[in-house]
């Protein structure tokens, strides 16, 4: 009895193979039209009946491979639908409907009051009298001082070395245990009119402090997407001593246009457009993507961009009046992720 009810054990398993084997056949047969080689349309319906849910499937493998395939029909029933659209958009012609605006984050948000007017007399009083205005007057040029936290690691110290090839003027020095409200003071006297700290967490920059010397300002960010330049796929050729041009985008509110300003002022007044090099500072959703490229003229209307590296997002988290005093600084703006909601903010960049 136990040798019969091997046998026709066996040969229950043989016919669930061949069963499966010939439902593997048939699908194959199935061309990319969705005929089989009969030229018999197989009923959509039969694949996924109505009520059909995936994660009934007690069994794993099965469950992936039905999800795959419904991922697939999705794709195929999304595209079908917007040739679809296509097509009546041309045969309509002129008379067709206007597209639909795609909602986002951005077109979403609730009106700033902050944002900036720029022929505002207010914001030009206080741009005439701000910490950055003998900069702007170009009675000062910029010096800068690229420094890390106490005993850094190879990637801190390599971030470090490619921001003093971006930034002209600049020098990199290693802290050795000092305070920052010791180094502060050797910088002031040493004429240095900016301050770059970069920290870092498990071998990883993970924060920038920017002090404007001597008076202040003082920004603190949040970094993050560090790449350096051998990380960088197709990127160019070293950068050049040129002084770079600098691009400052949507710094459109009163907190917006202080850090863009902080960031103007570390590059000089007078950039060389013969090294074709370009230092962007793109703000969206209120995170900073700083981007370093040099662009080539293709020819009249085309214009190609390499980018040289370094790459890295910046968070802004408080802007504090003078210089670093984590103790008895005094904060303009601090960052509250749990009272900040997304829809009704009012301190955006």
């Amino acid at each position: 009895m136990a040798k019969a009810g091997g046998k026709s054990g066996g040969s229950g398993k043989k016919g669930l193979k061949r069963k499966a084997a010939t439902e593997e056949s048939q699908e194959a047969a199935v061309g990319e039209d969705g005929t089989t080689e009969s030229g018999v349309q197989p009923p959509k319906t039969a694949a996924f009946p109505p009520g059909f849910s995936i994660s009934e499937i007690k069994n794993k493998q099965r469950r992936h491979l039905m999800f795959t395939r419904w991922k697939q029909q999705q794709r195929k029933e999304k595209l079908a639908a917007k040739k679809k659209l296509k097509k009546e958009r041309e045969a309509l012609g002129d008379k067709a409907p206007p597209k639909p605006v795609p909602k986002t984050i951005d077109n979403q948000r609730v009106y700033d009051e902050t944002i900036v007017d720029p022929n505002d007399e207010e914001v030009a009083y206080d741009e005439a009298t701000d910490e950055f205005a003998s900069y702007f007057n170009r009675q000062t040029s910029p010096k800068i001082l690229i420094t890390t936290s106490d005993r850094p690691h190879g990637r801190t110290v390599r971030l470090c070395e490619q921001l003093s090839t971006v930034i002209p003027n600049s020098h990199v020095y290693y802290r050795r245990g000092l305070a920052l409200k010791k180094i502060i003071p050797q910088c002031i006297s040493r004429d240095f009119t900016d301050l770059i700290v970069i920290n870092e967490d498990r071998k990883i920059p993970n924060g920038l402090i920017l002090s404007h010397l001597p008076n202040g300002p003082t920004a603190h960010f949040k970094m993050s997407s560090v790449r350096l330049r051998k990380e960088i796929k197709r990127r160019g050729k070293d950068p050049t001593e040129h002084i770079p041009e600098i691009i400052l985008n949507n710094f459109t509110t009163r907190l917006g246009h202080s850090i863009g300003r902080m960031f103007a002022s570390l590059f000089p007044h007078n950039p060389q457009f013969i090294g074709r090099q370009v230092a962007t500072f793109h703000n969206q959703r209120d995170y900073i993507f700083f981007r370093f490229h040099r662009y080539i003229f293709k020819s009249e209307k085309k214009v190609g961009i390499q980018e040289l590296g370094p790459r890295f997002t910046l968070k802004l988290r408080s802007l504090q009046k003078g210089t670093f005093d984590s103790k008895y600084g005094e904060y303009e703006w601090v960052h509250k992720p749990r009272e900040m909601d997304t829809s009704r903010r009012k301190f955006h960049l």
